[in-house]
């Protein structure tokens, strides 16, 4: 009996020490993915000129009652910059306008960081081309969202034939066409 309750007691220590071990290993990541976030914000205030700094200053608001912060353009505009860089300016704004539109859609996250840190969502966060060189035409783009401008008319989805893997967006509607990406519902 000793050698049952020896061993019992050493598996509910394991059990405590690996649940201790998942505890900690999530507030780790965490405090990367928020360190990630904080550095992402200071190399954008790097890059932007001091024009763009005061009109940053305040939150962007848009043509409806929606109020974003400038985080928001910060994001969008990253994301942009990583994922239709070298496309039309129209292409940008819609791919900004697409993860704007995916906010007032009840199948996705309320928040812009939300649908952008949703997993797997976008291809320039999972393999860092977020973190490019913010160019200008970009920032540019995500206030054009922002404010309101949708040259896709509603779509929630994009994709590029060219590099898509996901077969199952090849089964959405597309709307239209802009440089090498196709607007879907």
């Amino acid at each position: 009996m000793g050698k049952l309750l020896k061993r019992y007691s050493l598996f509910i220590l394991l059990l405590f020490m690996s649940f201790i071990l998942s505890i900690l290993s999530a507030k780790l990541i965490y405090d990367i993915k928020r360190a990630n976030y904080e550095n992402i914000e200071r190399k954008l205030e790097k890059a932007l000129d001091s024009t763009d700094k005061e009109v940053l200053k305040e939150s962007v608001e848009t043509q409806g009652s929606t109020s974003y912060q400038n985080k928001d353009l910060y994001l969008l505009a990253r994301v942009i910059n990583g994922e239709a860089r070298g496309e039309p300016y129209i292409g940008q704004v819609a791919i900004g306008a697409v993860i704007i539109n995916r906010t007032k859609h009840p199948g996705f996250p309320k928040t812009i960081s939300g649908v952008i840190y949703q997993p797997g969502a976008f291809t320039c966060v999972s393999d860092g081309q977020i973190n490019a060189k913010l160019e200008p035409i970009a920032l540019k783009a995500a206030r054009d969202a922002l404010n309101g401008w949708d040259p896709t008319n509603g779509c929630i989805y994009y994709y590029n034939p060219a590099k898509t893997t996901n077969k199952w967006i090849w089964s959405r509607k597309v709307m239209l066409v802009i440089g090498k990406h196709r607007f879907a519902k």
